[in-house]
C-alpha cells in the first residue's frame, strides 16, 4: 500500500470529475482547473515569469546570448520610453493651435487660473475669452466666488501648467498633454506586467498613442483626461500590489526536498501580508480621481472589489481551503483602510484652497445658517466641513437634474461604435486664409473632433467579447482585470441615460480598450507553443491590423489637430452621418 506525504496533500483538492455544468460549458471553451500538476508549478502560478525571446531569434539577428539578455533587460524600460516619446512628440506638436478657447475650455481654463492664483474659482464675465486670447496680462482674476460643479483636483493640474507657461492655450493644455504622454508610458509598463511580455506591453501603449480620442483629449484642457490618468495610475498600483503580495506568499510557502514550492493551507490562511505600499498608492490615486470628477467613485468601488478578489485567488492558489474566510479575516480590513479612508482624506485635501481662503462659493454657508437657526444637530462639526457637505449636496442635485438637450449628446450604448463624437472646434477659412490652400475652389474645413480612431474602436468591440469569453470560460484573471476597467468607466453611465452626457467621457476606459485589443492580438499571434506556421500567419494578421489602425490615425490626423483641409476631403472623413 502506497502512502502519500501529508504536505503534498495540504491545500490541494482531490481531482474529481467536473460537475455536469462544467462538462456542458466545455463546448464553449471552458477549461476546468483539473490536472494542474502537469502545468506550471506553484511558484510560476503565483508569480509568472516574463516571456523571453528565443535563442533562435537572437541568432537570426546575429546577437550573442549574453548581448541578447542585455537587450531584453534594456527593452523593459527602453521600449516603453520610446513609445512614450513618440506619444509626447505627437501631443506637444503645435499644442497651442488652434489659438482659441475650444469647447469646455471656456470653463476649466479660467477656473484653473483663478484656483491656482487665489485658491478658489471666480465668477468670470461671459465675454472675457477674447480678451484672454489677445491680452492675457490685462485680465484680472475675479474675486467674487464662482459656482462650479466639479471638484478642484483636475483644475489644480491644469492651473499648474498655466502657472508654468502662462494664461494661454499652450499653458492650459500643457499639463493635460504631459499626463496624456505619461499615461502611454504607464500603459506600456502595465501591459508588460499583465501579459508578462515587453512586446505586448509596448503594443498596448502604441495603440493608446494613436487613439484619436485620447490624442484629442491630451491636447484639450478638460477634466476627463486628468481623471483617466489617475484611474490608470490606480489600476497600475493594484497590479503591482498583486505581484508584490503573491511574491510574499510564495516566499512563505515550504519547499520539498527538490526545491519545488508546495501549497500549505496553514500559511495560505494565516499569513499576514503586512504593509502594502502599492495599495496605499492606489488609494491616493483613486482619491485624486474622485477629486477630479465624481465618476471616479464608481472606479473606486470596482477596483476595491477587484483587489479583494485577487487576494482570494492568491490564497486559494497558495493552498487555502477557505480562501474567502481567510481574506475576510486577514485582508479585508487592511484593504478597506488602504483604499477608502485614504481616498477620502485625499479628496478632502484637494479642497484645501477653498477651505483656507474662506472666500469660495458656499464657504460660509454653515456659519450663516448658525446665525439664523442658532446651531443644529451637526453644529459641533467644523464650519468648513458642514459647508463642504452642503456644497456637495447642491452639486449632486445639479448633476442628476442635468438633462438640457445638446447637439452632441449621446447615449452610452453608442460610444463603443463612435456613434456621436463631439466637435470641439470648427471654422471654415476662405481660400488663401487660415491654412486653406489658395487654389481651393471653396471654403476649407478646420475642425477638432473628439473621435476615437475608428478601426481601433471597432476592433475593440470584438476584443471586449474576447476578454469576456476568456474571463468566463478560461478563468483568465488578466481578462477579468481588463473587463473590470472597461466596466468601471462605462457601465455607470447607463444609470444616467436621461442626463446630458457625451462620448468623450469614454476616454476614462480607453486604456483598457487598448489592453483588450492587445490581448486579442496576442491570441491572434498564438501562444508560445504553437507551430511556426501558426505563428507566422498569426503575426502577419496581427501586423496588418496594427498597421491599419496606425494608418487610420494618420488619415484622421487633420480632424484631430484642427488642420485646414478642402471641404471634399473633410466630407470623405465623415464615415457616418452622425459624425457631422
Amino acid at each position: 500500500m502506497t502512502s502519500t506525504a501529508p504536505e503534498t496533500l495540504q491545500g490541494q483538492r482531490a481531482v474529481e470529475e467536473p460537475p455536469s455544468w462544467q462538462q456542458r460549458l466545455r463546448r464553449f471553451g471552458y477549461a476546468p482547473p483539473v490536472g494542474r500538476a502537469a502545468g506550471p508549478g506553484l511558484r510560476e502560478r503565483l508569480v509568472p515569469p516574463y516571456t523571453r525571446p528565443s535563442q533562435r531569434m537572437w541568432s537570426l539577428l546575429g546577437i550573442s546570448a549574453g548581448a541578447g539578455e542585455r537587450v531584453w533587460r534594456l527593452a523593459a524600460w527602453g521600449g516603453p520610453l520610446l513609445v512614450a516619446l513618440l506619444a509626447g512628440v505627437l501631443r506637444f506638436w503645435n499644442l497651442g493651435k488652434p489659438h482659441a478657447v475650444i469647447f469646455d475650455e471656456t470653463y476649466y481654463a479660467k477656473d484653473s487660473w483663478a484656483l491656482i492664483n487665489q485658491g478658489y474659482e471666480g465668477a468670470w464675465p461671459k465675454d472675457i475669452d477674447k480678451t484672454i486670447l489677445s491680452d492675457p496680462d490685462s485680465v484680472l482674476v475675479p474675486t467674487d466666488p464662482g459656482y462650479v460643479v466639479h471638484p478642484p483636483m483636475g483644475k489644480w493640474v491644469i492651473g499648474l501648467g498655466e502657472k508654468l507657461i502662462g494664461f494661454e492655450p499652450f499653458g492650459w493644455r500643457f499639463m493635460v498633454a504631459l499626463l496624456g504622454t505619461l499615461s502611454v508610458l504607464m500603459l506600456c509598463r502595465i501591459g508588460r506586467r499583465l501579459f508578462r511580455s515587453t512586446f505586448l506591453g509596448c503594443l498596448a501603449g502604441l495603440l493608446l498613442a494613436v487613439d484619436g480620442l485620447h490624442f484629442v483629449m491630451s491636447r484639450t484642457a478638460l477634466l476627463d483626461q486628468v481623471l483617466m490618468f489617475f484611474v490608470l495610475a490606480s489600476f497600475g498600483c493594484l497590479v503591482v500590489d498583486r505581484d508584490w503580495s503573491r511574491r510574499r506568499l510564495a516566499a512563505a510557502l515550504p519547499e520539498d526536498g527538490e526545491g519545488v514550492l508546495r501549497p500549505d493551507a496553514d500559511v495560505a490562511e494565516t499569513l499576514r501580508l503586512g504593509w502594502r505600499p502599492w495599495r496605499l498608492a492606489a488609494g491616493v490615486s483613486l482619491g485624486l480621481a474622485a477629486a477630479t470628477k465624481w465618476n471616479g467613485l464608481y472606479v473606486m468601488v470596482a477596483f476595491g472589489l477587484l483587489t479583494v478578489l485577487w487576494d482570494v485567488g492568491a490564497r486559494r492558489t497558495a493552498g487555502a481551503f477557505r480562501p474567502y474566510a481567510a481574506v475576510i479575516r486577514r485582508d479585508l480590513l487592511p484593504a478597506f483602510v488602504s483604499v477608502v479612508p485614504v481616498a477620502i482624506v485625499t479628496y478632502v485635501a484637494s479642497w484645501t484652497g477653498w477651505i483656507v481662503t474662506d472666500k469660495g462659493y458656499f464657504r460660509n454657508w454653515a456659519s450663516e445658517q448658525d446665525k439664523v437657526n442658532g446651531g443644529g444637530l451637526w453644529s459641533w462639526l467644523p464650519d468648513w466641513l458642514r459647508s463642504l457637505w452642503h456644497y456637495e449636496s447642491e452639486v449632486y442635485t445639479f448633476h442628476v437634474g442635468l438633462n438640457s438637450p445638446h447637439t452632441y449628446e449621446s447615449n452610452p450604448w453608442s460610444w463603443i461604435v463612435l456613434g456621436r463624437p463631439v466637435s470641439y472646434f470648427y471654422e471654415s477659412p476662405a481660400p488663401g486664409r487660415g491654412g486653406c490652400p489658395a487654389t481651393a475652389t471653396e471654403k476649407c474645413a478646420q475642425e477638432v473632433l473628439a473621435l476615437g480612431t475608428p478601426l481601433l474602436w471597432w476592433a475593440a468591440c470584438f476584443a471586449i467579447l474576447y476578454v469576456l469569453w476568456r474571463w468566463a470560460f478560461r478563468r483568465d484573471w488578466r481578462a477579468g482585470a481588463v473587463a473590470c476597467g472597461i466596466a468601471a468607466g462605462w457601465l455607470p453611465w447607463f444609470l444616467y441615460q436621461e442626463r446630458t452626457i457625451f462620448l468623450f467621457y469614454a476616454v476614462v476606459f480607453v486604456p483598457f480598450l487598448c489592453l483588450a485589443v492587445t490581448m486579442m492580438i496576442g491570441a491572434i499571434i498564438g501562444p508560445a507553443g504553437s507551430s511556426e506556421r501558426r505563428r507566422t500567419f498569426g503575426a502577419v494578421g496581427a501586423g496588418v491590423l496594427v498597421l491599419l489602425i496606425v494608418w487610420n490615425f494618420i488619415y484622421f490626423w487633420p480632424l484631430y489637430t484642427g488642420t485646414s483641409i478642402p471641404l471634399d476631403q473633410w466630407r470623405n472623413r465623415m464615415w457616418l452621418d452622425t459624425w457631422v
